[in-house]
């Protein structure tokens, strides 16, 4: 792992392998961003990359400055990552504090398709969060509570719905609403469009946003921040289905290990949230109806090598990544993406 410091302003790009054809992650801004989650990201992305057989890295930038320097600092970033972009050193995701607007024009010099890539953390990677839980235990007559329901939680209950998955729970940062009889898709997106975190509202009495892990679905979507599942939180989950990742690096390495016990099936966050990274890099000619039968596909045929592993489906997806990256690298990446 390589850390790039700029000269322009505080900003730093963590950079995961040697010698990839290119590297890509996201750039976020805050008032202090720190390196260590740059480098988990990083990881991430890097496995995602393996896991389909690309020589690509993951890679991560962090921009820190107070929030009435937000705009300069983002600018002087941009203007001085030119440069890497140019060369695919870097590659670029609009993540936390910083908006699409803001790298639209690195965009000329970046490889992959734009027009994907600014639906990428939305509409496909949703897709293949749906894809993976349905791969792996099935979702037809599944209870499902989406934790962290955000900018692409339409989508993924969309996706979810479209596979025979009923949703019962759903959280913002406003709080945990559960309704056993179901909670309708459209009038649940129509919501979020109109209220955003405060749609949770209208239906019902509003919990504990971390109450979200006691609704009794059968399978749990989460991500909404790294590490938001602990060990302590795992065992909360332990009569569940699934823990399927909805964002990167949801739990930490004692959850793992505490729903592996408790016989609670868990994708790899690298696997469900493969398919920004698919779609991002197909040909701009080909029909999106293409790309997402791609993503099923090949999301699929990955859950299928994995689902049935004596370790586990997670670990099994790692094992799948790291035989990849031996082929192309003289040592493996130390630590696997999990949150510390």
């Amino acid at each position: 792992m390589r850390i790039l410091k700029f000269e322009s302003t505080e900003a730093f790009i963590a950079l995961d392998l040697d010698g990839a054809d290119a590297s890509s992650g996201p750039v976020r801004w805050a008032p202090k961003v720190l390196q260590g989650g740059a480098k988990d990201l990083a990881r991430s992305q890097t496995y995602t990359y393996a896991a389909l057989e690309m020589r690509r890295g993951g890679a991560s930038a962090g921009i820190s400055a107070a929030p009435d320097a937000r705009g300069p600092a983002v600018e002087a970033f941009v203007a001085e990552v030119a440069a890497l972009v140019a060369d695919s050193t870097y590659l670029p995701d609009a993540a936390k504090g910083v908006s699409i607007d803001d790298l639209a024009v690195l965009r000329a010099d970046d490889p992959r398709d734009s027009a994907r890539l600014d639906a990428a953390a939305t509409r496909f990677d949703s897709l293949s969060a749906a894809v993976t839980a349905d791969a792996i235990v099935g979702l037809d007559g599944r209870t499902v509570a989406i934790e962290g329901f955000g900018e692409a939680g339409p989508d993924l209950a969309a996706a979810i719905a479209t596979r025979g998955g009923k949703l019962i729970a759903v959280s913002t940062s406003v709080g945990t609403v559960t309704d056993d009889t179901g909670i309708e898709t459209a009038a649940l997106t129509e919501a979020f469009a109109a209220e955003g975190a405060d749609s949770v509202q209208r239906f019902g009495d509003v919990g504990h946003p971390m109450a979200i892990f006691g609704s009794g679905a059968d399978i749990t979507f989460t991500g909404s921040k790294t590490g938001i599942v602990d060990h302590t939180v795992a065992g909360q989950l332990a009569d569940s289905v699934a823990l399927v990742a909805s964002g990167r690096l949801p739990l930490t390495a004692r959850a793992l290990a505490v729903l592996r016990a408790a016989d609670v099936a868990v994708p790899a966050d690298f696997i469900s949230l493969a398919g920004g990274t698919i779609a991002a890099w197909s040909d701009p000619a080909r029909a999106d109806a293409e790309v997402t039968n791609e993503i099923t596909a090949t999301v699929t045929e990955l859950c299928n090598e994995h689902r049935n592993h004596d370790e586990g489906p997670f670990l099994a997806a790692c094992f799948v990544a790291e035989s990849f990256l031996s082929t192309w690298q003289d040592a493996l990446p130390f630590g696997r993406p999990l949150a510390p």
